[in-house]
This record gives C-alpha cells, sequence and structure tokens, in this order.
C-alpha cells in the first residue's frame, strides 16, 4: 500500500469515526502531505519500506529548514496516529514510530495582556461603526476564555442570558459550560439589540447578516491591542491566556480554571500558574526594597 492511499483511508476515519474537528482533521492533511512529499522525493512511497531511520531523517530535514520544535513535534504526532492506524489495520507488521520521542523543547510561556490594556482596548474601539460587536468579541474571548473557533461557532441556543452560562462546543466536539459574568452579560444584551433575535440555529456573533470568520476576528482583537499594549503577540489566543492567568491570580482553583478553558489534562492549564508565579516575582523585584 501507498502512503498517499493510507492517509486518505487515515483522514476518512479521523473525520468520521474519531470526529475530529474540520481544523484538527486539516492540521492532519497537512502534515501528512508534507510527509508524503518527502516520500515521494526518496521514493519511499510503499509504507512497507517505511522505516523508522527515514522518519528520523525526515524530522531531521524539518529541523534543518528552521521549523520549530513544537511544529515538529505535532508533525511526528500525526505521523504516530497514521502508523498506529496501519499497524491495527494489519497493514504494516511493526510500527516505525514507537520508538521515535518528541524532540526536547523548553515551553515558552504565553503573554498576557493586562485588564487595563483591555479596557483600554474598548476606548479605542468607540470611533469603529461596529464598536458593539467589536467590545462584544473582546468581552467573550476575554471574560469567557473562548477559542476563535468556539467564538465564531457559537449559535443562539448556546446562549442562555438567565441563567448566565454558554454552551461551548470545544476541540474533539466536547460540549463544555462556561459562566457568562455580570458585565460580559450586560455587554452581550447590548449587542443583541443590534441584531435581534433570528433563531436558535442561527450563529450567535455575526456582521452584516453573515456568521464572523476567524481572519475577521483576529484582524479586529491585532488591531486594538496594538494601539494600546506592546506585547509581540496581540491575537485573539493572547485573551484566552490572560483570563487563565489573571483567574488564577485572583486565587481561582486550577481545576475549575482547567473546566472554563476546556483542556483534557490538567497539566496543559499548569503552564498558567508558571505565568501567574512569574508576574509575582517581577512585582516583587519592581517594589520591594530588598529585592
Amino acid at each position: 500500500m501507498k502512503i498517499s492511499q493510507l492517509s486518505q483511508e487515515y483522514l476518512f476515519y479521523i473525520k468520521n469515526i474519531n470526529r475530529f474537528s474540520i481544523n484538527t482533521s486539516k492540521a492532519y492533511s497537512e502534515d501528512l502531505n508534507s510527509f508524503i512529499n518527502y516520500c515521494i522525493k526518496y521514493r519511499k512511497e510503499d509504507i512497507s519500506g517505511i522505516t523508522e531511520k527515514f522518519i528520523k531523517s525526515y524530522l531531521m530535514t524539518l529541523s534543518e529548514e528552521g521549523l520549530n520544535k513544537k511544529s515538529i513535534s505535532r508533525k511526528l504526532s500525526s505521523l504516530r496516529g497514521i502508523f498506529k492506524f496501519a499497524f491495527n489495520n494489519n497493514y504494516i507488521e511493526l510500527n516505525p514510530t514507537v520508538l521515535i520521542s518528541n524532540p526536547k523543547s523548553s515551553r515558552k510561556l504565553p503573554e498576557v495582556v493586562t485588564t487595563n490594556s483591555i479596557l483600554d482596548a474598548y476606548k479605542a474601539a468607540k470611533i469603529d461603526k461596529d464598536y458593539i460587536l467589536i467590545i462584544t468579541i473582546f468581552e467573550i474571548l476575554y471574560g469567557c476564555a473562548l477559542r476563535v473557533s468556539e467564538l465564531c461557532n457559537l449559535k443562539f441556543m448556546d446562549l442562555d442570558i438567565v441563567q448566565q452560562i454558554i454552551r461551548v462546543q470545544g476541540k474533539g466536539g466536547k460540549t463544555r459550560i462556561v459562566p457568562l459574568g455580570d458585565k460580559s452579560k450586560e455587554i452581550i444584551k447590548d449587542y443583541l439589540k443590534t441584531i435581534g433575535h433570528l433563531g436558535p440555529y442561527a450563529p450567535l456573533f455575526q456582521r452584516n447578516g453573515k456568521a464572523l470568520y476567524p481572519k475577521y476576528v483576529y484582524r479586529i482583537v491585532n488591531k486594538y491591542l496594538s494601539e494600546v499594549t506592546d506585547v509581540k503577540k496581540k491575537s485573539p489566543h493572547v485573551l484566552r491566556h490572560s483570563a487563565a492567568t489573571h483567574m488564577l491570580d485572583n486565587g481561582a482553583d486550577l481545576r475549575v480554571v482547567k473546566e472554563i478553558l476546556g483542556h483534557e489534562n490538567l497539566s496543559t492549564t499548569q503552564i498558567y500558574t508558571h505565568v501567574s508565579v512569574e508576574r509575582l516575582k517581577s512585582a516583587y523585584r519592581k517594589a520591594h526594597p530588598k529585592s
């Protein structure tokens, strides 16, 4: 069997059986196409001839091309998935990825913005004709710590304004309940007045009658964060990072933050405890006379 044929079967499997999200399936497809091209280049298209040594040479090539360790680990994860699938279906006798470990990397702490910066972004957006929509986007990304894709996929039926909760469809199609704060509630109510109620399955966030695209959300957040903060990354995900960090700064339980963020593992959430500690150290160094 050729690697391209195996890839088609595997992608069908993760989309239709494992029910991976569109974005996750697309990422797997891109990773596998990269490996397929490498196989074609070195005439290793038959999966029976793909060895651990050959896969390591592919990963080494990615490193030499300047790809960061996190991206290489992601591509290796895609290869682990496809060869595990091949082994389980008796397409190969040995899984060549079993003994390959991820490249070692020091995990970078996520950047955060201050609550004052977010409020300043609201003020900066006042001149925009879509002001109400813009501050609602900020409020949900930060106030509810959502991913961009989660915000764009919200429907009217996912919002319960009375109970002050939002039902969010996260990674892997998993649904979680996220609380809606009092301030967020008032901002959403103002936003709803501008569009009316369009039925339970209509997109909750829309512009000119159409659902928001992630690129629009990114552009808006980047534009107004650029005016109020000098953090390097000014993407919507920075608001999610900031929400998690600020919750922990204010004494929130780590497990509660994990549930709000929709993380599968507590270890993923723990990165924000390091951010909180670093912020504490920084404040100490600046303010304490004995520092």
